[in-house]
C-alpha cells in the first residue's frame, strides 16, 4: 500500500471535484472548505477540508475516511 502524499487544500479539493464532489451549498466561507458529494456505494458524504498549504497525513486519512475513499483512490484521482 501507497504512503499518502502531503497534499495542499487545494490538491485534495481538485481529486474530489474529479470523484464527483461539489462545493456543499451555504458553507465553508471561512478557513474550511465543505464538499459534498456521493460515496462508492451511493451514500451522500459531507467532507471538511482544512485551508492550508499542506495538510498533515493524518488529516489527508481523515478527509478521505470522510468521502469514503480509499488511498489507492485518492492517488489515482491525483494523477
Amino acid at each position: 500500500m501507497a504512503r499518502l502524499p502531503i497534499l495542499s487544500s487545494d490538491e485534495v479539493v481538485k481529486a474530489l471535484k474529479r470523484a464527483g464532489f461539489a462545493p456543499a451549498p451555504k458553507r465553508g466561507k471561512g478557513s474550511h472548505v465543505a464538499m459534498q458529494g456521493k460515496d462508492p456505494t451511493g451514500r451522500v458524504r459531507l467532507v471538511i477540508i482544512p485551508k492550508r498549504k499542506s495538510l498533515r497525513r493524518g488529516t489527508v486519512q481523515s478527509i478521505l475516511d470522510q468521502a469514503g475513499l480509499t488511498r489507492d483512490e485518492l492517488l489515482n484521482l491525483l494523477r
